[in-house]
């Protein structure tokens, strides 16, 4: 994998890279993909994402058009996301295709705000080609200069791809969510896992 500054002229970018966030071109399997922090104006296209992965897969938290969002809401919780510091969106797009994303969402007190939990899917015909693994890279990057300690997340027992993923990242299973999702008239559980960033 190679990784490098993208957009490197682009004022937008310049403005990012002076708050502190900058574009990261990598490439993955003979294609080049962009890891960069949302901006609003990607909220269009972030639902879009959302809605396809929604309807791709059973692994996510709403079934394919149950999800509520519209255009402004979602173009309002971006700007909400990115109004804290220990919030943050990053997309993963190839050519001008949002393929895969990773929430963090933080703590809002004193004593939580160290901690952020984390939502990720990326699209299909993208899986098991080193995208998950590089936003994950990215956001403990994100974090560690945020002094972020702690990352949470939950995945179904059964989502193996997923687990053996975060596994290899460092996450560890804290423990086991008995019947608390219903999916296909069935109860399933979920593991709660975590990683403790030291500095």
């Amino acid at each position: 994998m190679l990784a490098c500054p993208a957009s490197f002229f682009n004022p937008e970018s310049i403005r990012d890279r002076q708050a502190g966030m900058t574009d990261n071109v990598v490439l993955l399997m003979n294609s080049l993909v962009i890891i960069r922090e949302i901006k609003e104006s990607d909220a269009e296209e972030f639902l879009n994402l959302c809605n396809r992965i929604d309807a791709e897969t059973p692994y996510m938290m709403f079934e394919s058009g149950e999800r509520p969002t519209t255009i402004e809401d979602q173009r309002g919780e971006i700007k909400d996301i990115l109004s804290r510091d220990n919030q943050t969106i990053l997309i993963a797009e190839k050519g001008n295709q949002l393929i895969g994303y990773l929430a963090a969402y933080g703590g809002r007190y004193k004593r939580n705000r160290q901690t952020v939990y984390i939502v990720a899917g990326i699209l299909q015909g993208f899986t098991s080609q080193g995208v998950g693994t590089r936003l994950f890279e990215q956001i403990e990057e994100w974090a560690k200069k945020r002094k972020i300690h702690r990352l949470d997340l939950t995945v179904m027992v059964h989502n193996e791809t997923a687990l053996a993923l975060y596994r290899k990242i460092g996450f560890a299973i804290e423990g086991r969510k008995k019947h608390s999702l219903f999916i296909n008239d069935s109860y399933v559980d979920e593991y709660w896992m975590a990683k403790l960033l030291t500095y």
